[in-house]
């Protein structure tokens, strides 16, 4: 199962997205039915990709998160591809649409590396 790794700061945020090159970070509320059911499909959805970086951020527990990727709701999924917003997801995700844009993107990244 692909590891979560759950980031308590707005500076271990930064600090993910800085060290590594590809990084999907999933914002929610521990009040949030929809991110609870969400958060082990997106899991499995990543699984095949073993260089994306996952990270959980507890909007709760990291309130600048909000206005610093523009978070209006909870789920939000932003996959980051050298510092720069690829993919944003949220509230109502449609999981084909999102691992199609996954793959497409994970496939170029992967091919520029050869």
């Amino acid at each position: 199962m692909k590891d979560i790794h759950e980031l308590t700061s707005i500076e271990m945020v930064e600090e993910v997205i800085q060290q590594h090159e590809l990084v999907f970070l999933y914002v929610s509320r521990p009040e949030c039915s929809v991110c609870h059911a969400l958060l082990p499909k997106i899991r499995a959805l990543l699984e095949p990709y073993p260089s994306v970086y996952l990270g959980h951020i507890n909007a709760n527990d990291v309130e600048e998160v909000a206005s610093k990727f523009l978070i209006f709701t909870v789920p939000t999924m932003i996959m980051l591809v050298e510092q720069k917003e690829y993919i944003r997801a949220d509230r109502f995700v449609r999981l084909e649409r999102l691992e199609e844009q996954l793959q497409q993107i994970y496939s170029m990244y992967k091919q520029d590396e050869e």
